[in-house]
């Protein structure tokens, strides 16, 4: 008689079954980055060596009450093509079953649909009846998308069209800067010139004999990279390095050659879109100043009450603090090139790269193309709301003399709301040609991620399909970060939407 495989486990007081064969792990229950819009079953995304898991709570797909994970809580990972895990509230055992001991479901009244039984094993391992789950067809119902194959269509478009946003809102006339602060006063640089933001590491090498404002030298992605202290450079009082501190990392040519230093900041501000009416040349007293000669334009916003110095990223490399940061570099390589060798070809080349903007919302990152940002702005003490407007519509913002629809992003998701504060900022976009902010809970980086580490989310859902195409897998530092499709963030009839408040 033939024989099969089962293992058992249990779902509140049921006991069910499925098969060995797609079974390719049992698991504890693995750490989840939520994924928003998704069905209410999914638990979240987690890396399992590397794979991006989807990770489904079999209690809420059943409308069981939720109850915390324990030690006995286990995650099964079953691959038909697609592999995901599934929560379970423990497992029982492996039991080996004849074929006649297997009857049909069809004959039965169970607390689940009888669609996604492949049969009922009776009086085995001391139940009267376990139930084998077809999860297949649970996949199938529940996770249309991802029983599909993946596909990358529509990819070139979405490119194309962010392209075309791009070009319809450029302006020759106006800058786009990062601006950070160093002892309270307010600097920013060309966009072009930073290569991504990043946190001061646990570990920064200090290099003997190195001058004063030269904190040391780093690891980013294998590469050696030199930090420069703008309060040391610009002779400002020294302050011990925190969590708020941010590393600016700047692009720099010399010779011909490609050159980036980190340099520290006490906070990176926010990216500003400027009109060149608003910048004036320093003055030219003021520029004969050594100290200062880097600056070589000041910012004028909120009527002048805000003042912008513009670091120029050309002078600053002339700066002799750079250079010496450069030198130290030079000389770490020479004694040591097995320091900056990348362990996998390719790894951590600027054409192999995408550089992102990482946001969260809630716990979660989310990453969206540089390209597509078009500013990030302070959320205002208030906004003006438009009656009868949908309710994803926070209000509207006069942003220099323009009407900006604003949206919360954490309302958009559906995620709970929170009170204003601080750390929220406005990200502008151009979405079908109409400019429109979303509300995020902070803006924490400028983050360049290697190709590599970026891989086709699983499709959940038609629309978390559009929305997140892609996810960066950062296992190294333990970090899942959803990639956002901006142009997918609002439907056509949302955009017409906001056209409308708009006008208002």
């Amino acid at each position: 008689m033939e024989a099969r495989q089962f293992v058992t486990f249990f779902v509140g007081n049921e006991v069910f079954a499925v098969p060995m064969a797609p079974v390719r792990e049992i698991i504890r229950v693995p750490d989840v980055v939520r994924v928003p819009l998704s069905p209410p079953s999914l638990e979240g995304l987690a890396n399992l060596r590397g794979l991006v898991l989807p990770v489904v709570s079999l209690r809420r797909l059943f409308r069981f009450p939720d109850r915390t994970h324990d030690d006995a809580t286990r995650a099964l990972v079953i691959d038909f093509g697609a592999p995901a895990g599934f929560v379970v509230d423990r497992v029982a055992s492996v039991i080996t079953v004849e074929l006649d001991q297997i009857e049909s479901a069809t004959a039965i009244q169970a607390t689940i649909d009888s669609d996604l039984l492949l049969g009922v094993i009776k009086n085995v391992s001391g139940h009267e009846m376990v139930m084998i789950l077809d999860f297949a067809q649970l996949i199938k119902n529940e996770f249309a998308s991802l029983a599909r194959e993946q596909t990358k269509a529509g990819a070139a478009t979405s490119e194309q069209a962010r392209e075309t946003a791009k070009g319809s809102d450029g302006s020759s006339d106006e800058l786009q800067l990062v601006s950070f602060v160093v002892a309270g006063q307010e600097y920013a640089i060309a966009i072009e010139r930073v290569q991504e933001i990043v946190q001061v590491p646990e570990q920064i090498i200090h290099v003997p004999k190195a001058a004063a404002h030269v904190i040391g030298v780093m690891t980013l992605r294998q590469r050696l990279l030199p930090l420069v202290s703008l309060r040391r450079m610009f002779n400002l009082p020294a302050e011990a390095l925190g969590e708020h501190n941010r590393i600016v990392v700047i692009s720099l040519s010399s010779g011909g050659d490609q050159l980036a230093v980190g340099v520290i900041t006490d906070t990176v501000n926010e990216v500003l879109r400027v009109s060149s009416s608003l910048v004036d040349t320093m003055p030219a007293l003021l520029a004969r100043d050594a100290d200062i000669a880097e600056i070589t334009d000041i910012c004028r916003l909120n009527d002048g009450k805000r003042l912008v110095s513009i670091i120029s990223a050309e002078k600053m490399f002339a700066h002799s603090a750079f250079r010496e940061a450069a030198a130290v570099v030079s000389e770490l390589q020479e004694g040591s090139e097995a320091v900056v060798t990348d362990k996998t070809e390719g790894q951590g080349l600027v054409g192999e790269d995408e550089q992102m903007v990482v946001f969260r919302l809630m716990k979660e990152e989310f990453g969206v193309p540089i390209d597509s940002v078009q500013e990030i702005v302070r959320v205002p003490d208030q906004l003006a709301h438009v009656p009868k407007a949908p309710e994803f519509i926070e209000g509207v913002i006069n942003l220099r003399g323009a009407v900006l629809p604003v949206v919360d992003q954490r309302r958009r998701f559906g995620l709970p709301s929170q009170d204003r504060n601080d750390r929220q900022r406005i990200m502008v976009f151009t979405i079908n040609g109409v400019r429109t902010g979303f509300i995020v809970d902070s803006v924490t980086e400028v983050l360049k991620i290697p190709r590599q580490a970026i891989e086709d989310a699983p499709n959940l859902s038609e629309e978390t399909a559009k929305l997140i195409r892609r996810v960066a897998n950062l296992q190294k530092q333990k970090r899942m970060i959803l990639l956002l499709d901006v142009d997918q963030l609002l439907e056509s009839g949302e955009v017409t939407a906001l056209e409308i408040a708009a006008l208002h």
